[in-house]
C-alpha cells in the first residue's frame, strides 16, 4: 500500500445540496480534498496470468500456509511490518473538538500522507464509531494483526491515557499517542537547543505548562525524564498541586512528580520568575505575566491558530519564542517526530516505543540544528530532509539498546 499524495477528483459539479455551486469554487482546501487525499497502489505487477497466479491463487496459498506454520513470517511476506494504523474516535480533533468519526477523516488522511511524505511509512486512517474505552481497546486489538504499529490520534483526555496504556499491555507492536508523545518530543528538542543557545543546562530551568490534557501531561513527564530543574502544570483551576482535592487520577499522578517548589495559585502566579512557558491549552496569557518571567526566558506558545502569547508580545521579554504555527519561526510541529519514530520502530520491529526511544528522538532532532543554532532557529523545518533519517536511526539504535528490537 502506498499513501500517495494524489487526488482522484470526481467530475461532478453538484454538491450535496443538489445543484448548488460546489464548495470547491470558493475554497481551494475543498478543491484539494475532493475525492480524498490518498489512494492504494499495488507494489507488484499484474500484467498477465502468470503474475496473477503468483499474487493471488494458487501462489498466495503457499505463503499463507507458511505463515500459518511460522506466524513470524507475516512480517516478511505481507505489509504488516511496514504499515501503521492511524486510529481516532473523533473526540478531540485539532482545535475543533468532538466532531465525530466522519468529520475526523480529512485529518486522519492528512496524518497518513504525512507519515508517507516525511517518514516513508505507509499508514491507514481508521475512524471508529465508538468512544468507550473498552470498545476502542477491543476494536483496536482485533484490528492489530494487520498492522505493525498503532498511532492513536485526536482522542480526548483523560480517556486517551488509559486507552494507550491498555493497548500497550495487550499488543506486541508499538502504540503511540501522537498528541501526547509527538508534541513532547519536539518540545524537548526545541528546549534543549534554547538552553544550549543561552549556555544553560535543562536542569537549571523552571518551566510552567499551561494545559493539563494529553500534550501537557506528556510534556511534563518527558521534561522530568530529561532532567528539568522543575516544572509545574496549570489547568483551568490553577496550578496542579498535591493539596488540591479536585484532581483526576491522572492529575493526581502528575502532582506526584511535578511542582517541587510547591507553588499554588494561578498560572500567572507560577510564571513569576519562571524560565520557560509552554502553552498547550489555548486562551491568552496576560502580557504582565510574561513580563514577570526570568530574564532570558523561553516562550513556547503552541495553541493554534491563536498562540497563548502572540509572538510580538513574547519577543518583548523572551530570548526564544516558538509557536505551533508555520508562519512564525520555531514551529513546534509533531511531523518532526512521529514519522521518524515509527520508521525507526518498524525498522527493527520493536515491540513498543520506550521513553528512551522518545528521548533519543528528541536528541537527534535537536542535533539536526547543529552549528546553525539561533534564536529564530532552535528547531528544524519539517521539510529539512535530514530530520526523518536522523530520528529514524536514533530510535532504531535506542530500541536495540533497550532490548525491544526484534531484528
Amino acid at each position: 500500500m502506498a499513501a500517495e499524495i494524489v487526488n482522484p477528483r470526481s467530475d461532478s459539479t453538484a454538491d450535496q445540496d443538489g445543484g448548488a455551486e460546489p464548495l470547491d469554487s470558493f475554497d481551494p482546501a475543498f478543491a484539494l480534498h475532493r475525492g480524498g487525499k490518498m489512494a492504494v497502489q499495488a507494489t507488484v505487477p499484474l500484467r498477465d496470468k502468470d503474475d496473477l497466479s503468483l499474487a493471488y491463487t494458487p501462489g498466495v496459498a503457499r505463503v499463507c500456509t507458511a505463515i500459518a506454520e511460522q506466524p513470524e513470517l507475516v512480517n516478511d511476506y505481507t505489509w504488516k511490518s511496514s504499515v501503521v494504523a492511524v486510529v481516532t474516535d473523533g473526540t478531540a480533533v485539532l482545535g475543533l473538538g468532538d466532531i465525530g468519526p466522519e468529520a475526523s477523516l480529512p485529518v486522519m488522511e492528512g496524518k497518513a500522507i504525512l507519515f508517507k511524505q516525511f517518514g516513508g511509512v505507509d499508514a491507514v486512517p481508521i475512524a471508529l464509531d465508538c468512544t468507550g474505552v473498552d470498545e476502542i481497546v477491543e476494536t483496536v486489538v482485533r484490528l492489530a494483526p494487520s498492522f505493525g504499529g498503532v498511532n492513536l490520534e485526536d482522542i480526548s483526555a483523560p480517556r486517551c491515557f488509559e486507552i494507550e496504556r491498555r493497548l500497550q499491555e495487550r499488543l506486541d507492536i508499538p502504540v503511540f499517542h501522537d498528541d501526547q508523545h509527538g508534541t513532547a518530543v519536539v518540545t524537548l528538542a526545541a528546549l534543549r537547543n534554547a538552553a544550549r543557545l543561552s549556555r544553560r543546562e535543562i536542569g537549571q530551568l523552571r518551566a510552567v505548562i499551561s494545559g493539563a490534557g494529553a500534550a501537557g501531561v506528556a510534556i511534563a513527564k518527558m521534561l522530568v525524564e530529561a532532567g528539568i530543574g522543575d516544572v509545574a502544570l496549570a489547568d483551568r483551576k490553577g496550578i496542579i498541586s498535591a493539596d488540591r482535592d479536585d484532581l483526576t487520577d491522572v492529575k493526581r499522578q502528575v502532582a506526584g512528580f511535578t511542582n517541587k517548589a510547591g507553588l499554588k495559585g494561578s498560572l500567572e502566579d507560577a510564571l513569576a520568575g519562571a524560565d520557560v512557558f509552554i502553552g498547550v491549552s489555548g486562551g491568552t496569557v496576560p502580557e504582565e505575566a510574561v513580563a514577570s518571567m526570568a530574564e532570558g526566558s523561553f516562550v513556547f506558545a503552541m495553541a493554534n491558530p491563536n498562540p497563548e502569547v502572540h509572538p510580538e508580545v513574547a519577543h518583548k521579554y523572551a530570548a526564544v519564542v516558538a509557536t505551533g504555527r508555520s508562519d512564525f519561526p520555531n514551529q513546534i510541529n509533531n511531523v518532526l517526530a512521529f514519522p521518524g519514530i515509527f520508521a525507526g520502530a518498524l525498522q527493527v520491529r520493536a515491540s513498543r516505543i520506550t521513553e528512551g526511544m522518545k528521548i533519543a528522538a528528541a536528541e537527534a532532532l535537536a542535533a539536526v540544528v547543529g552549528d546553525d543554532l539561533a534564536a529564530d532557529y532552535v528547531i528544524p523545518s519539517p521539510f529539512d530532509e535530514r530530520v526523518a533519517p536522523a530520528v529514524t536511526a536514533a530510535v532504531a539504535a535506542a530500541a536495540r539498546a533497550e532490548g525491544v528490537a526484534r531484528r
